[in-house]
């Protein structure tokens, strides 16, 4: 086999190997994307939900147990 060959292979190789892990960088991105846009929706409604239960006193999660 000439170094040519064996060279053009490594390519091939390196190219599909650079190729399969683009994608897994965008999948990872765009899972990324929608776990954080639901973090921020589950922050915003537990934010909104303690104003509205406890307006005026303790956040309910610096509560103390009833058992306290």
């Amino acid at each position: 086999m000439s170094q040519d060959t064996r060279l053009e292979e490594q390519l091939a190789h390196l190219t599909k190997t650079v190729d399969d892990l683009s994608d897994v960088v965008a999948r990872q991105d765009t899972e990324i994307a929608l776990l954080t846009r639901r973090v921020e929706m589950l922050m915003s409604r537990e934010a909104e939900r303690e104003a509205n239960a406890n307006s005026g006193s303790i956040p309910l999660a610096d509560q103390k147990p009833p058992h306290w």
